[in-house]
């Protein structure tokens, strides 16, 4: 009897102690559970730098037949493509200030590519890091001062430029010199093409480097496909025997531009805007895409009598083709590191909890208009490509034309994260357009852009403002730098490379109704039927400059005083 007794007990004992497990354990399941399901996600944020909207699939350009972005259009089709995306000032170092700034270019101080963000207003990775999150940036910087990131990678030589090839980078930890203080630093070599580098750091960073107890927020920033085109080995037959598809405009240039861009009886067609054709006498494509100096690497065996007997449209059209082809297969690189970096995360189970944005810096010429570069006003470089996938929350398929700019991705990243964009940050957060695809009631449906570095390195691009509707684009250029050259005492940077800073060229205003004329072929300014319309643009133009603090009598009186002398024009 005492020995059933006892063994009743034990089995009681045992009952009661699994029982207390078993709970304890359902316990700590459910607690997992909620701190899985309630983690933040990781975001990636990816930009290449001058990847066009032209050159991608999902935007259906001419190019869109070739196929040239694969894994980016898979991605982009799994959540939500923007197709109304600008930039605000289209040139590299004031693009990567605002998105880092959350403001325009007036008011971070960055007009052109001689500006610079210090550390301390560096207010994107510094509001991330707020929200728990490890920061890392790879890539191309071009802010000058050191990042204010946890880690960081970034190109050193030419400016933070980098090298197309055996690239040079800095990485946390060594010691750092902004670009202007020492000729002579360089940094780490790495060997290979930069894209292929900076892919391989970023996955080292993924998976050896980084706090994987924390949330993270990467910026990964390929330095292709900016010129001059300098393509991996790998790709040198790729589109070898294809013929790229042209612009028409790229011969006939219709009732395009103004006096301002193109002179009375188009007097400065050889001065202003630097071309594809040989239109432009002082910097045109062939001058640099033909020298032995940009064909040793990609072209060795390239013979100049090829293009030397070219004139005209035959010219044109062979300058076209090989700068097209260069640049395509830069993307491709791009591409092909994008489907390394999405299978990496396949790999590691990253892929579906991370918020993944795409975007290039700006846009970029590719021949429309007979035009190179980026820096105008025009829909080829002022749309910027952006796409976010993450499928917790953004529906794969969506499709939006709501108007944002790079302003806006300081305040949307951070909203991302959990937290709120501070006061001082003046773009607008559109978090609820990529979780609804729809715009919220009130949302912007106009934007503002102003390119300040006038008649610069030999591009020749007169300074101008405007703004951009879903319908309508109104420019104003006023034709002057934004210091003052006529008065002896102000000062400037007199080496700049190609720049005539000094030339006031001819104000003009333009307007092209995008419902009609999506190519902006025909500036219909002087057409009474749009009297009405350009009107209300101005309005708009007029309260969105109040609003930015973009008015120009403090910091720029020569500058207000021509656009007090020809708002009525």
């Amino acid at each position: 009897m005492k020995v059933k007794r006892r063994l009743r007990k034990f089995i009681v004992a045992i009952f009661f102690a699994t029982t207390i497990l078993a709970c304890k354990s359902n316990t700590e399941a459910e607690n997992n559970k909620a701190v899985s399901t309630t983690q933040k996600p990781n975001i990636i944020y990816i930009m290449s730098d001058d990847h066009t909207s032209q050159a991608f699939g999902i935007y259906g350009s001419r190019l869109a037949g070739l196929n040239p972005t694969p894994a980016l259009d898979e991605m982009a089709k799994e959540g939500i493509i923007f197709d109304n995306c600008f930039v605000t000032n289209s040139i590299c170092t004031p693009s990567r200030a605002t998105i880092i700034s959350g403001q325009y270019s007036q008011a971070n101080g960055v007009l052109d590519l001689e500006g610079t963000v210090e550390t301390k207003n560096q207010y994107l990775p510094d509001e991330i890091k707020k929200l728990g999150y490890q920061t890392a940036v790879v890539g191309k910087w071009h802010l000058t001062h050191q990042p204010n990131f946890d880690y960081y990678n970034i190109f050193t030589q030419h400016h933070q430029q980098g090298s197309y090839y055996d690239p040079y980078l800095t990485e946390s930890g060594m010691h750092y010199e902004p670009f202007n203080e020492r000729a002579n630093y360089e940094g780490k070599q790495h060997k290979g093409h930069s894209s292929d580098v900076i892919t391989d750091i970023t996955l080292d960073w993924l998976k050896n480097k980084r706090d994987k107890n924390k949330p993270f927020f990467l910026m990964h920033q390929f330095k292709a496909p900016h010129d001059d085109f300098e393509y991996a080995e790998r790709y040198r037959d790729y589109l070898e025997d294809t013929f790229i598809p042209e612009p028409e405009s790229l011969y006939k240039y219709g009732n395009h531009g103004s006096v301002a861009t193109r002179g009375e009886h188009d007097a400065l067609i050889h001065d202003i805007g630097s071309s594809v054709s040989k239109r432009n006498t002082i910097r045109h494509m062939g001058m640099r895409l033909w020298s032995k100096k940009y064909t040793k690497r990609n072209n060795p065996d390239f013979d100049p009598k090829q293009v030397e007997q070219l004139e005209g449209d035959a010219y044109t059209s062979k300058t076209y083709q090989e700068y097209l082809k260069r640049y395509l297969r830069c993307v491709k690189g791009v591409d092909d590191n994008i489907a390394r970096l999405v299978k990496f995360l396949k790999e590691e189970g990253l892929y579906d909890n991370t918020i993944i944005v795409y975007t290039g810096d700006q846009g970029f010429m590719l021949g429309e208009h007979d035009y190179i570069d980026k820096r105008w006003m025009y829909d080829e470089s002022m749309r910027m490509p952006f796409f976010v996938r993450y499928p917790e929350t953004i529906k794969a398929g969506t499709r939006t034309d709501a108007i944002i700019n790079n302003t806006d991705f300081a305040p949307t990243l951070i909203e991302l994260a959990g937290g709120k964009a501070p006061d001082y940050m003046q773009g607008n957060s559109f978090k609820q357009i990529l979780e609804t695809g729809k715009e919220p009631e009130g949302w912007q449906q106009a934007t503002y852009y102003r390119y300040w570095m006038h008649m610069a390195h030999a591009h020749a691009n007169p300074a101008h403002f405007g703004i951009r509707t879903k319908q309508h684009k109104l420019i104003f250029y006023y034709g002057k730098y934004w210091v003052d050259t006529d008065n002896s005492d102000n000062e400037w940077n007199k080496k700049s490379w190609g720049n005539r800073f000094t030339w006031h060229t001819p104000v003009a205003w333009e307007f092209y109704d995008l419902t009609k004329d999506p190519k902006e072929m025909n500036n219909a300014y002087n057409d009474p039927q749009y009297k009405s319309i350009i009107a209300d643009l101005k309005t708009q133009l007029k309260a969105k400059r109040e609003a930015l603090n973009e008015d120009d009598n403090d910091k720029f009186p020569h500058i207000q005083k021509v656009i007090d002398e020809h708002w009525n024009d």
